[in-house]
């Protein structure tokens, strides 16, 4: 009896225990819950459609309310989309601080919005089609957990618009934005483009104005909808969206966005839907685009000109253009096509776009376009467009119209300088080009051509064709005549005449001119024989003791790492000058010579290109090492068997640099001095030529050894080889970036601008001098100073230029190494054509990362923790934001413990040649390298200190030049 009573009592207290856990679990709601859904139920003119108890008060139950959803006492989710609920919404409803999800969109809500403000685990939020009307300014406060946020269709602050919030810039974890028609003003925040999980943006339908910012490069969207914009609309070119390499889909249209349609779209391999209709896009459709394997493409109503492409896209539309076939694939006439390029190098001016349309130019039924007249050959035979209000430059696509009589583009904004081929048009008598901002030089035109260039101010001394003065002569009095009066028009004379004409005001005013000029001539003339006589005195003074070659020594190893010895063997007859900077007073004689012996400081000579010639045999095409952007590059051997690389700047590139400024750019490049980075060795300048020296590098480009090897007949580089290469560049970079005196930015590094010594040990080359080129046509791809695939995309649609440019290209070349690829390789399939982009796909997975890997390599399982380490160091470089990159000394740490694991056997014995320690940082090697040339060289503690001794040059300095492309 006792027993069963024991058990009756243990069975209630069981049963009081779970009756309190399950009290406990279904605990009431928490009243400021309950309060605001009461307050959403009375805000509702149809609340029965809720289906909430009218007298409840548990809305977390159980049972729980239709569409709430609690965890605990705590409301978390409201689901009530599209049951036609009309009201409005309750002030207080940022009191549900747990809500995480909402969802009333398609329902017939209006009113004023509350302020969401604080609800800091809100993470979804579905408002869309309702009918809101006005928005408080802090609606977005507080949002940090917001990941998807719909208000579209909702015509708020209808009368003013409102601004985007800038409290949603604290949203980080928002990936799907939709505001469409939401009444939106104004530009687009920067800030949209830096967070860092937005994929998709859609803003179409608003009242939004400005460019497309910068920042949308540095972004991830995968679906971009701006189109529809009203009012201003938006403006500006597209270049920014050639960056954004996730877009899946892209809408444009219904705009005013202009300029071309990028070359570089193709780089979108991911895009699938295109639409760019109904804007102010001119030019011709790009190659690139009309290849991209597009679901849709649109590009009706624009200023579209040039033959129709045949697209690979499945649905493409391009009505309304002004296309010069109707149908793809059918090419412009030649002279059609020499007329739109022409265009191109004014930046298609809309006027002429309207009127410029077809394929003939000259027709009896509709005459000729705007601005031209023909022959009677339906030829153009006239260029007539003055005070058009034209920019850019001319192109020489120009010269192919070989009817033309007369070009009048006086009156406009056109730079740059007059193509050269323009003196082919033999049938040319009349070129007005003044009142421009032309540049010399001027081509030298045939006998009758009158060229007027009054007005032009970097043309006001040129009174003929830039001709090279003698070597010696610095004193033209050609250069140094007076500017003509301004009430008069220079004209450029004809080989042996010189015509100085105005507009025809009358015969007596010409022969008054006429008189003044030939005095004028007479006088020049007779103070020219004069001045001849005196300099053919001086030189015939001085050819004895003139130069007839050069040899430049390589250094021993107790000299100066800042200084070269020049060795000069004199003759009767006048080769050239050979000088410093400063004079060849600044040559200091050292007895012990055979021959006249001189020293000076690396980069500081100036060589006579007399000399130059010599060496590389007349710049003959046997001794050319490469072409690029900038010149050609050829290889010279000097006397004593010394090899040296010699870039020849093209005149066109140089444009209007002035000496001096030329002269500076190498003063600084002299001052770059590193065991990794080539040396400019020397310069010359004659007349027009521009010639930079430097060391020969016997290996060649890295690039050749990568992607080039077999055919080359090469041995593919090792893995520990690369490691090597990899840190010699990093610890060059290093350099640049901060341990130099000044901070240098290389702008365009590059497997092809790094090169091998006899030893495989790398330097990086070319730094420094893109700053040198125009913007023009002849300059690299862009106008930027870099190559496609290695540019960071800040530099590329900003250009924004930091050392975290170079920090974005050495990623790259990280990349080629590992792989074996190029950075852009149109032959490549879509999904790997741009490394960056597949590398950054497939690094975090070992088996695709090993898969990847240059076979050449014949990689192993032991060498994959090192491959990985690489992999991983070429991501951080090429993260999307700069600030997120690291600096190139953190590359340098990272290799270092790679390359002393990896070290070649022999790596050893270049290290005491080298004086590299790979266990030290290269802030203690600068240390090391400092103490013990202070010891070694104490004769050279007087010159200037740039930070050039940091590294002893090694044996046989002349070891190479740049890369294979001769930039």
């Amino acid at each position: 009896m006792v027993t069963m009573e024991s058990a009756t009592k243990m069975e209630v207290s069981i049963f009081l225990f779970f009756g309190l856990i399950i009290t406990m679990c279904y605990a009431a709601t928490n009243p400021n819950d309950l309060k605001v859904l009461n307050d959403f139920r009375k805000g509702l003119e149809n609340s029965k459609l809720l289906k909430w108890p009218e007298n409840g008060d548990d809305p977390c139950g159980p049972p729980s309310w239709p569409y709430v959803f609690c965890s605990g006492d705590r409301v978390t989710q409201i689901q009530a989309k599209n049951l036609g609920l009309r009201g409005s919404l309750p002030q207080n409803f940022n009191q549900l601080s747990e809500l995480y999800n909402l969802g009333l969109q398609r329902n017939n809500l209006s009113g004023t919005l509350p302020s969401f403000r604080g609800l800091s685990k809100l993470e979804f939020a579905f408002l869309d089609y309702n009918a809101f009307d006005v928005i408080p300014s802090d609606f977005f406060n507080g949002l940090s957990s917001l990941r998807v946020l719909s208000l579209e269709e909702n015509s708020l602050n209808a009368s003013a618009g409102w601004l985007f919030p800038m409290g949603l810039e604290k949203s980080v974890q928002l990936t799907n934005l939709s505001l469409v028609h939401c009444n939106l003003v104004g530009p687009l925040p920067d800030f949209l483009g830096t967070l860092p999980s937005l994929t998709n943006l859609r803003l179409s339908g608003n009242k939004l104005s400005g460019t497309i910012p910068a920042s949308f490069a540095q972004s991830s969207f995968q679906v971009l909808w701006l189109n529809d914009q009203e009012g201003d609309k938006l403006t500006g070119p597209i270049n920014v969206i050639t960056s954004i390499f996730s877009l899946r889909q892209l809408w444009l249209h219904g705009n005013q966005f202009t300029g071309t349609i990028p070359k570089d779209i193709g780089n979108l391999t991911s895009l699938q839907e295109l639409n760019l209709n109904s804007n102010q896009l001119v030019g011709m459709i790009p190659d690139s685009l009309a290849d991209m394997d597009l679901e849709i493409l649109v590009l009706n109503n624009n200023k579209l000109i040039g033959p129709i492409p045949e697209f690979k896209a499945a649905d493409v539309s391009f009505d309304n253009n002004f296309f010069c076939q109707p149908k793809p694939g059918l090419e412009c006439s030649p002279e059609v096509t020499a007329l739109l390029n022409f265009l191109d190098g004014l930046n298609y001016p809309s006027f002429l776009i309207n009127d410029w349309s077809g394929n003939k130019p000259c027709t009896e039924s509709t005459g000729s376009w705007f601005g031209l007249s023909c022959n009677s050959n339906s030829e153009v035979s006239i260029i007539n467009l003055p005070k058009q209000r034209l920019n850019g430059t001319l192109s020489p696509s120009l010269a192919k119209l070989e009817s033309l009589l007369e070009i009048r583009l006086d009156g406009n904004n056109i730079a740059g300088t007059v193509p050269s081929n323009f003196t082919q048009l033999k049938s040319l008598r009349l070129l007005d080009l003044s009142d421009n901002n032309f540049e010399p030089p001027l081509p030298n035109f045939h006998d009758g051509v009158k060229v007027i260039t009054e007005g032009n101010p970097l043309l006001v001394n040129q009174i003929g064709p830039i001709r090279s003065p003698p070597p010696e002569d610095s004193h033209s009095s050609v250069h140094n005549a007076s500017p003509p009066s301004s009430s008069h028009k220079s004209l450029v004379p004809s080989k042996s005449s010189i015509l100085i004409q105005s507009k025809p005001n009358g015969f007596k005013r010409l022969k008054t001119i006429a008189t003044v000029a030939g005095v004028a001539v007479l006088g020049f003339l007779a103070i020219s024989v004069v001045y001849l006589f005196i300099c053919c005195w001086k030189k015939k003074k001085a050819s004895t003791s003139a130069p007839s070659s050069l040899v430049v020594h390589p250094r021993g190893p107790t000299a100066p790492e800042n200084m070269v010895k020049i060795s000069v063997s004199n003759s009767t007859t006048t080769v050239g000058s050979l000088s410093t900077k400063t004079g060849t007073s600044s040559l200091s004689n050292i007895s012990g010579e055979t021959q006249n012996s001189y020293v000076t400081k690396a980069g500081n000579l100036v060589i006579a290109i007399q000399v130059l010639r010599i060496v590389t045999n007349d710049f003959a095409s046997e001794n050319e090492l490469g072409r690029g952007g900038f010149g050609t590059v050829y290889k010279g051997e000097l006397e004593d068997g010394t090899k040296i690389a010699v870039k020849r700047m093209e005149l066109g590139v140089i444009s209007s640099k002035a000496l001096e400024e030329f002269e500076a750019e190498i003063a600084v490049l002299s001052k770059v001095r590193h065991r990794h980075l080539v040396s400019l060795l020397g310069y010359s300048i004659e007349g027009n030529e521009r010639l930079l020296v430097y060391e020969y590098m016997p290996l060649g480009a890295l690039s050749q050894h990568l992607f080039h090897w077999k055919s080359l007949k090469l041995e593919p580089l090792s893995w520990s080889q690369r490691l090597v290469v990899a840190l010699d560049v990093a610890r060059g970079m290093e350099y640049l970036h901060g341990l130099a005196r000044e901070t240098f930015i290389h702008r365009d590094l590059k497997s092809s601008n790094i090169l091998l010594g006899d030893d495989f040990r790398a330097k990086v080359s070319d730094f420094g001098l893109v700053k040198l080129a125009p913007d023009g046509e002849k300059s690299v791809v862009t106008k930027l100073a870099g190559t496609f695939g290695y540019l960071a995309p800040e530099y590329a649609v900003m250009g924004k230029i930091t050392t975290k440019v170079d920090v974005f290209s050495y990623g790259v070349v990280l990349m080629e190494l590992l792989t074996g690829l190029m950075a852009l390789d149109e032959s490549r399939p879509e999904e790997s054509r741009y490394l960056a982009e597949y590398f950054w796909r497939i690094k975090s997975s070992k088996q695709k990362l090993m898969a990847a890997i240059d076979p050449a390599l014949g990689a192993r399982e032991d060498t994959y923790e090192s491959i990985t380490i690489v992999a991983e160091l070429a991501g951080h470089c090429t993260a999307r934001e700069a600030k997120h990159r690291p600096d190139m000394s953190h590359a340098v740490n990272v290799l270092v413990a790679l390359v002393e694991k990896w070290r070649p056997v022999d790596d050893e014995l270049l290290d005491d040649y080298y004086g590299i320690d790979y266990s030290r940082p290269l802030q203690q090697m600068l240390k090391v390298w400092k103490e013990a040339e202070s010891k070694e060289f104490s004769y050279a503690a007087s010159l200037e200190d740039s930070k050039g001794s940091i590294a002893l040059r090694p044996l046989g300095f002349a070891e190479s030049f740049t890369s294979a492309d001769a930039r």
